[in-house]
Order: C-alpha cells, then structure tokens, then sequence
C-alpha cells in the first residue's frame, strides 16, 4: 500500500527555551550584601524586638 504525501517532512522540534542570563560582578555583590544583612537582621531583630517589648511592659508596669 502506497500512501502519497506529497513531498511532505515532519516539522523540526521547536527551539528551546533560552538560559536565564548570568548575573554581572556588580549584580552578584549587590544580592551577596543583601543576603548578609538578611541573615544578620535575622539574629539581630529578635533580640532588639525582645528589648522594646520589655521596655513597654517596664514603662507600663
């Protein structure tokens, strides 16, 4: 059995999705001292919320 299809090619795959962009030196400085005021903030603004609230239940009480 002879099935014409008229010179007919399966299409190619679709190109892939392009790679996220590299961040630049600068770029990757500026998220290093973010992330390290983050982590530092996060030891440091429980202790200094603790101080406030014990300030009002002093100032209070």
């Amino acid at each position: 059995m002879f099935l014409d299809l008229n010179n007919y090619t399966p299409p190619s795959d679709p190109p892939g999705k392009p790679g996220r962009p590299s961040l630049t030196p600068r770029q990757q400085k500026t998220l290093m001292i973010i992330v390290g005021i983050n982590i530092m903030l996060l030891f440091v603004a429980p202790i200094g919320g603790a101080t406030i609230i014990s300030a009002l239940f002093k100032l209070w009480g």
